[in-house]
């Protein structure tokens, strides 16, 4: 069935509004997946804080002009999904790689973040960049190895000194 012109305009303003507030996209070829394998992957992308669309290619260029995924519009052929991370960079590209690997027909074939489009071979650098909480938890090891090193200097001198007087004590008491 097809769209009306007010629907092909709810869809161009809702993929627009996205792409305004997304940190990064995905587009990958879905030829050949299920309805149920679709739903699956729909449920993992809201679980994911991805937004996952599948809308006409034209319709999407339109919608992304003037984003930072404008970059996208020339590579747009064949019938893609669109899966936009909200939250996290790396959501949408996590979401897609490891959905493939059980399901051959989903091929990623675009990657763009900050306005920049590269090759679907970045899929995996991208869904490799840590999550929020992880990013949060390698800062504060970082910035908590000076001071715990710092306290084991400090501490170390007294533990040397138990340690010397516990050797002389065992050295007379074997005597």
């Amino acid at each position: 069935m097809a769209l009306t012109i007010e629907q092909k305009k709810a869809v161009v303003a809702e993929v627009a509004d996205v792409a305004n507030k997304a940190l990064a996209a995905v587009a990958a070829e879905y030829r050949g997946l299920t309805v149920e394998e679709m739903t699956q992957l729909r449920a993992q992308a809201r679980e994911g804080g991805v937004f996952l669309k599948v809308a006409k290619n034209t319709l999407v260029r339109r919608a992304v002009e003037g984003t930072d995924y404008e970059c996208m519009q020339d590579s747009l052929t064949g019938p893609l999904l669109f899966a936009f991370s909200m939250e996290d960079p790396g959501a949408a590209a996590r979401l897609v790689k490891d959905y493939a690997k059980d399901h051959n027909n989903l091929i990623a074939k675009l990657v763009a973040v900050g306005g920049e489009l590269y090759d679907a071979s970045e899929l995996t650098r991208l869904a490799s960049l840590p999550t929020y909480d992880q990013g949060i938890a390698m800062l504060m090891g970082v910035m908590k190895a000076p001071i715990e090193k710092f306290v084991r200097t400090l501490a170390e001198p007294h533990t040397k000194l138990v340690r010397t007087v516990a050797a002389v004590r065992d050295e007379k008491q074997a005597a």
